[in-house]
């Protein structure tokens, strides 16, 4: 596990680090990296934790070079990273680091569902081509060469979306401290509103007037004292408003009856990230907390919410791969306006099995268990496409068990049959992982309705 990686080799400070082995040591002289045409060099040194002139063990090297491949590859600004020793003398060598690069100023024209899953476009809403967004994007990943990104986000279709997003890692000689700005307006001319036995119900029509604006500016600061730590602190500004129609099917859409819903949110992220590949990981922990204080100015008084995810990941010998996922949220206080009681079945927080329901509730928790083998694990290199010379392919064949819980006070008020139940799933399913951090989950599940369906997905779990 890489904490164990962290113990066996002290650091000096946050990312480099001076060693002193107990024996057979090795003096690591010069650092080259190659192949970074737009990336600088001072990005990928800040990630490593040994640095030029620096004494090493001999005998950990292997571990040690290949810990700091791990912490490349997880930039995710390469399609492959390769470290090479040139020994000197017996006891004197110097580092190569090979790196190919991927393509970082990407046109985007990508097709987006609106609805929660696949499956429920597909199924529930017959698969309309009419709630599929397309995505017009100009993204730089690594502008200027410093891991910058800048975005510029055009979106039509069921919602119409314009935003800017630019996030700098990096303002200070340390590179610890960062800074990043959101800005984006959108509109609907259909709305989720309401639910219904656990569905969501939807008003207006594709063609018919806006129902609602959103604007939302958000400007954050981040602190990252050492490499698997991030702090991010953010405050921003949200509005959104609904026409009248939506208020008189739900007039606690917004809460108090309101047409407009203005609040300031400051939050307060910590991300403390031990695992082997941020992307999809197979060996280490992860720990994410979000802390978030909503004061309404219209639609509501306040809000503050604490979410929680925790995961373990560990190989068992012989291929095979254990994971364990918590996730959690705690509301205060519990009753809130329709439009901020997301519980179980948004996003990736959902009981597989399940994906074909809502539960709107302020509280709830959400247990994963996986057990993977690793079926294929192959990177195809040498392919004669610039940006696209190597080619990596993991498949895994797992099983699962999910439970989750959400507790919730509107049972009544929305048919809501699911919330404060104990909900289960198990099944099987295949994940495959490849280039770029793409990703295909197809997992077929039995869930304690005793329903049973084959789910697809494009997110990790």
């Amino acid at each position: 596990m890489l904490c164990y990686a962290f113990i066996c080799y002290p650091a000096k400070n946050s990312f480099g680090q001076s060693i002193t082995p107990s024996q057979n040591p090795a003096f690591l002289k010069n650092i080259t990296i190659k192949g970074n045409d737009i990336c600088k060099r001072s990005i990928l040194l800040r990630e490593l934790n040994i640095t030029e002139n620096s004494l090493l063990s001999k005998d950990s090297l292997n571990e040690l070079l290949n810990l700091n491949r791990l912490r490349l590859e997880n930039l995710a600004l390469f399609n492959e990273v390769v470290l090479v020793t040139d020994f000197i003398t017996t006891d004197t060598f110097n580092l190569n680091i090979i790196v190919k690069e991927r393509w970082y100023i990407i046109p985007e024209a990508s097709f987006q569902l609106a609805d929660r899953n696949f499956n429920q476009w597909w199924v529930e809403q017959h698969h309309d081509f009419n709630r599929i967004n397309l995505v017009l994007a100009a993204v730089n990943k690594n502008f200027r060469g410093n891991r910058e990104e800048l975005s510029i986000y055009t979106q039509f279709g069921y919602t119409q979306k314009y935003a800017l997003n630019y996030i700098r890692p990096f303002i200070n000689k340390a590179q610890t401290i960062g800074w990043g700005l959101y800005l984006g307006y959108a509109t609907n001319r259909q709305i989720y509103y309401s639910a219904d036995s656990n569905k969501q119900v939807f008003a207006g029509t594709y063609t018919g007037p806006i129902l609602n604006h959103l604007f939302e500016g958000t400007i954050s600061l981040t602190y990252r004292p050492a490499f698997a730590t991030r702090h991010l602190f953010s405050m921003a500004f949200k509005y959104q408003d609904a026409a009248d129609t939506i208020l008189q099917l739900n007039p606690n859409y917004f809460g108090n009856h309101q047409s407009v819903f203005r609040y300031i949110e400051l939050a307060y992220r910590l991300e403390m990230n031990h695992t082997d590949n941020w992307n999809y990981p197979t060996k280490g922990q992860k720990l994410v907390i979000n802390d978030i204080f909503r004061w309404g100015i219209t639609g509501f008084n306040w809000q503050n919410y604490i979410n929680v995810e925790a995961g373990a990941f560990s190989r068992l010998g012989n291929n095979f791969l254990f994971a364990a996922i918590l996730r959690g949220r705690i509301t205060i206080p519990n009753n809130q306006p329709f439009i901020l009681t997301e519980g179980l079945g948004f996003m990736a927080n959902y009981v597989r099995g399940y994906e074909y329901y809502i539960i709107n509730g302020s509280q709830y928790g959400l247990l994963r268990l996986d057990l993977k083998y690793e079926l294929f694990n192959h990177t195809f290199k040498n392919i004669p496409i610039k940006y696209f010379t190597a080619f990596p392919l993991r498949i895994y064949p797992k099983l699962f068990v999910d439970a989750g819980y959400c507790n919730v006070n509107n049972g009544n008020l929305y048919n809501n049959f699911l919330g404060n139940t104990l909900l289960s799933s198990a099944g099987i399913g295949l994940d495959i992982v490849t280039a770029y951090d793409f990703k295909i989950r197809l997992e077929y599940a039995l869930n304690a309705l005793l329903q049973k369906g084959l789910y697809l997905h494009t997110t990790s779990e």
